[in-house]
């Protein structure tokens, strides 16, 4: 099953920088394993909404993503791009 980077983040596929930023911050102070000491389920939430954050704010890469070239990479998972 594919991983849609736009969903984890809660964005439109047409989003600037700015609102994926703003929703980057929002989710990563939600789930960060700090605030949720103990809880594997958000601490792999907020490993994914950060390699979103990190495709989609890269213009080449969110293009790739985009495209379908480029196959998401799960946390807990080797990726294949590295």
């Amino acid at each position: 099953m594919a991983v849609d980077f736009y969903e984890l983040l809660g964005v439109a596929r047409t989003a600037s920088e700015d609102e994926l930023k703003k929703a980057y911050r929002a989710k990563a102070r939600q789930l960060h394993p700090d605030l949720n000491p103990g809880d594997p389920v958000a601490s792999d939430r907020f490993q994914a909404v950060s390699r979103a954050f990190e495709v989609l704010s890269d213009p080449q890469r969110r293009g790739q993503c985009d495209r379908g070239e480029a196959a998401p990479h799960i946390p807990g998972r080797a990726d294949p791009a590295r």
